[in-house]
């Protein structure tokens, strides 16, 4: 696979620790800002200054979260090379998840079919990906099961949806991290994540569990939102931190082919153990 003119490998590094600092930190891109407005979407792009043929994630909002909770995990995904893009819509308390899947398709199909920041960036459509937060991750993963040329799928504190995201997990095949917070009383991951993740596996997907240490289901989110009170949740600066790296780790190994990120992609990472949702496997997996 041949690398998009603007990325730039991550030094080598030494192991989990060492990646964990340098893929949570910023990449060496500058950033560019957009509103998806523009072409009739509600919502927020961030792009490097300029590149063609770019990877492209599109993020799916969390149920009553604004974009603008996203932008430190959208703008970091774009410092590293990245078209990073969050549709605002559905963000009333009764939202379609249906409709809001059909939202992220139609995002990746603009970023990938229009030239951004004045015709000096493109994105590649066969080096893409969908994620999402909570309800957004289930809206992703009915995305990912409707779109067959699809680079990765990462869900952040996944919650089961109607319709089912389980049913979606049986036939998404490109490869899927789910990120799972260890103290979230909203979507637990005994109930959500973890058979989400099973039914993927157990259809013989590529499909990978990570549970986040004292994590909680508001914990991926930057700023402040009068939600935080309902989901009984504080600011989480680490869990932030580790959520950046490893989904930066993960995007880069499956949208762009780099090696290098696999230090973060196998096996055991400090305060993000892999785990086995399956009934017969051990609760962590040393990969």
């Amino acid at each position: 696979m041949s690398r998009t003119s603007t990325f730039t490998r991550p030094p080598s590094m030494k192991g989990a620790k060492d990646a964990l600092g340098v893929l949570s930190r910023p990449g060496p891109h500058e950033v560019r800002i957009g509103d998806l407005g523009l072409v009739g979407l509600p919502g927020t792009i961030y792009t490097p200054v300029e590149g063609l043929g770019l990877p492209a994630v599109v993020l799916g909002h969390d149920w009553l979260q604004p974009t603008s909770r996203y932008v430190e995990l959208l703008r970091h995904l774009a410092t590293w090379g990245f078209v990073a893009a969050a549709p605002n819509t559905q963000r009333g308390p009764l939202p379609s998840t249906t409709r809001f899947s059909t939202d992220l398709l139609t995002t990746l199909d603009v970023v990938c079919g229009v030239r951004l920041g004045d015709g000096r960036i493109s994105v590649d459509a066969r080096h893409t990906a969908l994620m999402g937060h909570g309800i957004g991750a289930g809206a992703a993963m009915l995305a990912a099961a409707r779109r067959e040329r699809l680079g990765a799928v990462v869900t952040l504190a996944p919650s089961k949806i109607a319709p089912s995201n389980i049913d979606a997990a049986k036939v998404i095949t490109a490869p899927t991290l789910h990120l799972a917070a260890e103290t979230d009383s909203w979507a637990p991951a005994a109930g959500h994540a973890e058979p989400i993740a099973a039914a993927g596996l157990e259809a013989g997907r590529p499909v990978q569990l990570r549970t986040l240490d004292d994590a909680g289901h508001l914990g991926f989110c930057a700023g402040r939102h009068w939600s935080s009170i309902l989901f009984q949740n504080k600011a989480q600066p680490k869990t932030r931190k580790i959520t950046r790296a490893l989904v930066t780790a993960f995007l880069m190994q499956h949208l762009l082919d780099e090696s290098r990120a696999s230090v973060l992609t196998q096996g055991d990472v400090p305060g993000a153990p892999l785990v086995d949702p399956t009934p017969d496997g051990d609760e962590n997996s040393e990969g």
